[in-house]
């Protein structure tokens, strides 16, 4: 040790017991707590649901004893058992496989979609009409006092594509260049800023320049501007894209049967904790994005005490499969790799572009954080082990019956 006043190494014991007692000692009870909890899950052939709750002596003398090495620590671990998952025969379980494939006339309108937002214009005289760009300035008022987030001195709007508030975009047909005029619109009801929602406001524009848009063509020039060699191979891209969001959805629908059903196959009872723990992280993001919004339960026609209902039985389930499908991964010896948990963080970096070495410094200081990388991870690979097993029906349908009422599957399966 090397303490002012003192030679290094020759600090008196006694000297350093005052400066550091307290806080080692608090330290060697905090990692004794640690391993007592871990050895007496294991003597007992237990699993704690969540981390052990520890009710230490509050008697401040006492502490202090313990603390000073006087007295053995005696306290209290309290703490909610996993319960024992009985495992049906996944043979029994049976899920349809739905899948399309991509024709002709649906690369044929994304491709027309993608020369459209490349598309070039060319200034012109006279009045603007639908399909044209104006570049303009505006600002926006409510009552004759401008708003925050009403003015722009850049915008550019393209008419008959562009979704602004409702009767914005078509009064500024056949206005020319140079043109000043006041619009009247009136923000919808449900818009997302709580201030502005269902208010009459005015819009002072400034048109700065009306263009038109030059023809489109698809050919070799239009691949070379998104970066591929040929339309041919432009619309390989695109063949492929497509394919890959198909099958991505036919993925989602197929895990959601597979879920449901595994849900429906078990019952045991939830650690209580669990689901609480579970049921206030939906709820925090309901309540919030509600707030944000600036809706009530009653804009949602629902009441606050029947959505509380129905978000615990979100939780619910979710704890439940997450219970089953840990059974499961265990069972099976079912791990996530380093090279995995690898790779799924690397994706999440690429999600926050420029913030790369934020979220690396994150996740350093906050090991736990990665368990939100892995566990999805997981849980892919459970139900990849799982589709091994179970029946499943192939079956070929229209892009429109692979889209049918995702909505509504959505929500019902959250």
């Amino acid at each position: 040790m090397r303490i002012k006043g003192f030679r290094p190494g020759k600090v008196p014991v006694n000297h350093l017991r005052r400066l550091f007692g307290k806080s080692a000692m608090a330290e060697i009870v905090q990692n004794v707590i640690s391993e007592v909890a871990r050895n007496t899950l294991t003597e007992r052939g237990e699993k704690a649901a969540m981390q052990p709750d520890f009710q230490l002596p509050e008697d401040e003398k006492e502490a202090e004893d313990v603390l000073a090495g006087k007295h053995d620590l005696t306290y209290t671990m309290s703490y909610e058992i996993l319960p024992t998952v009985e495992l049906t025969d996944f043979k029994s379980i049976a899920v349809d496989r739905l899948t399309a494939a991509v024709d002709d006339s649906e690369v044929d309108e994304e491709l027309n979609r993608l020369a459209d937002n490349q598309r070039s214009f060319t200034p012109k005289d006279g009045k603007a009409v639908t399909g044209d760009r104006v570049s303009l300035s505006y600002v926006g008022k409510i009552d004759g006092v401008a708003f925050e987030g009403g003015t722009d001195e850049n915008a550019v709007i393209r008419l008959g594509s562009t979704q602004l508030i409702p009767g914005f975009a078509e009064q500024l047909e056949d206005v020319s260049a140079g043109e000043e005029k006041t619009l009247n619109v009136t923000f919808p009801e449900n818009y997302g800023a709580a201030n502005l929602a269902g208010k009459a406001a005015t819009f002072d524009v400034k048109v700065k320049e009306v263009a038109a848009p030059d023809e489109v063509k698809l050919d070799d020039e239009l691949a070379k501007r998104v970066g591929l060699e040929s339309l041919a191979k432009l619309r390989d891209a695109i063949r492929q894209q497509l394919q890959s969001q198909y099958n991505n959805l036919s993925r989602q629908k197929l895990k959601r049967q597979l879920l449901d059903q595994l849900d429906q196959m078990h019952r045991f009872e939830l650690p209580p904790k669990m689901v609480d723990q579970e049921f206030d992280n939906i709820w925090r993001q309901v309540t919030g994005e509600l707030e944000r919004a600036g809706k009530t339960f009653a804009d949602e026609s629902t009441t606050e005490e029947k959505a509380r209902a129905e978000y615990r039985q979100i939780a619910e389930r979710r704890v439940r499969l997450g219970l089953i499908l840990s059974e499961i991964g265990e069972r099976n010896k079912i791990a996530v790799t380093d090279e995995e948990a690898q790779r799924g963080l690397a994706a999440q970096l690429r999600q926050f572009p420029g913030q790369e070495q934020q979220l690396i410094e994150y996740y350093r200081k906050n090991p736990e954080a990665l368990s939100g990388i892995r566990a999805p991870i997981f849980e892919e690979k459970v139900v990849d082990f799982l589709l091994e097993l179970v029946k499943v029906n192939d079956k070929t349908v229209s892009r429109e019956e692979l889209a049918r009422d995702e909505e509504e599957t959505e929500t019902s399966a959250a």
